[in-house]
């Protein structure tokens, strides 16, 4: 697949992007390197790795990161009640020594989306994503995989893949990721999308709606993440759901009215929307941008 191939399997997926993102996958993918995406929350970090596994037709494994995740979780784990049962069955029928060998084969190992990524027969789009809700712990284990693209279990001993998964790795920033990490991937850093973006992500994932009602989503959008005490600031995700909500409505226009009714769908805690209601007191227009009156 070469550059202009994998944008057009984007352009089928309606994904917007631009000539920086598409090139940096396509080298990624060229090279094997893991891709690092950074960014706020809701900026479509994720999306990235969906629409690289619906341009490639491979299946997405997928990774969520947590506080205390480990290799039980991400890696591996042994069926132990399998491992018992096995026990209880042949212990008078096979010495111990072919008994215990037997007990960590395959028949007996449990893949969690780091193993199946690596022994799938067809390459994978490997999601590790929200790495740096991890333990440090956890992403220094991350750097044989990412580095050799192979795995060490103790008691079968090391795993080298039988496919390269063309791995994303994406971080809010939670913390700081290490250097070591870093320097195994290649990185891209996402921002929210300007008006322009945005209102093309609203036309080419609900072409159906208004085009006005979507400009005038775009613009509220852009100045409600402009607005300081809006804690949470509306994901592209949070977007789509707004305009899909007035579009269910039947609302034709971004009104004050139609504002307060929906606001539940782009603002999500009881902070912001209190910040919403002070903001429409403070303006003579309602709060509500991309309205203007005729």
């Amino acid at each position: 697949m070469n550059l202009e191939e994998l944008k057009k399997k984007m352009d089928e997926a309606n994904y917007i992007y631009d000539d920086t993102l598409a090139t940096v996958l396509y080298v990624a993918l060229q090279l094997g390197r893991p891709l690092l995406i950074e960014g706020a929350a809701g900026v479509g970090k994720t999306e990235i790795a969906k629409v690289m596994a619906s341009a490639l037709d491979r299946e997405l494994v997928r990774l969520q990161c947590y506080e205390g995740l480990d290799e039980s979780k991400a890696l591996y784990e042994w069926n132990y009640q399998k491992q018992l049962l096995s026990i209880q069955v042949n212990m008078n029928t096979q010495d111990k020594e072919t008994l215990t060998r037997s007990l960590f084969s395959d028949e007996y190992l449990l893949e969690r989306p780091l193993l199946k990524s690596i022994r799938s027969e067809k390459p994978v789009v490997l999601l590790i994503d929200e790495i740096d809700k991890a333990d440090e712990e956890f992403e220094a284990f991350l750097l044989e995989l990412l580095s050799e693209m192979q795995v060490t279990i103790p008691e079968v001993g090391t795993i080298r893949a039988r496919t390269v998964p063309f791995v994303v790795l994406t971080s809010n920033r939670a913390r700081p990721l290490s250097e070591a990490l870093r320097r195994r991937c290649a990185y891209l850093y996402i921002e929210y999308p300007d008006m322009e973006k945005e209102l093309a992500i609203l036309r080419a994932k609900l072409p159906h709606v208004d085009d006005r009602l979507c400009a005038q989503v775009a613009l509220a959008v852009q100045k409600l993440r402009a607005t300081e005490t809006i804690l949470k600031k509306p994901s592209i995700a949070e977007t789509l759901d707004w305009a899909a909500a007035l579009d269910a409505l039947g609302i034709r226009e971004l009104t004050p009215d139609a504002l307060r009714k929906t606001a539940g769908f782009v603002l999500k805690n009881n902070e912001d929307l209190a910040a919403l209601d002070e903001t429409e007191t403070d303006s003579h227009c309602g709060g509500c941008p991309g309205h203007s009156h005729g």
